[in-house]
């Protein structure tokens, strides 16, 4: 098995579980759990297209990271670790 097959299975493994666990109420979309599997997954699932270089691929994944950044960025200005500019 070659470097990006691993990667990029352990990539769609994680978006495809954080799925699951949406699907089955057992996290939250808009939690910290959900954000971070989804940043971590569609990044693994970028490198891994990076290494094969499938350059549709990882423009999805990028645009999939970008959002679960905005996701995070808010939550984390919910939880007032990062303070809403004025």
């Amino acid at each position: 098995m070659k470097v990006s097959d691993l990667v990029g299975s352990i990539g769609v493994a994680i978006l495809l579980i954080a799925f699951i666990l949406i699907l089955t109420n057992r996290i939250s979309k808009n939690g910290l759990l959900y954000l971070l599997m989804n940043l971590i997954g569609s990044g693994l699932a970028a490198f891994a297209s990076f290494l094969i270089h499938y350059t549709r691929f990882i423009v999805l994944e990028i645009s999939w990271m970008i959002a679960s950044l905005f996701g995070l960025w808010k939550y984390l200005v919910n939880k007032e670790i990062f303070p809403k500019s004025t």
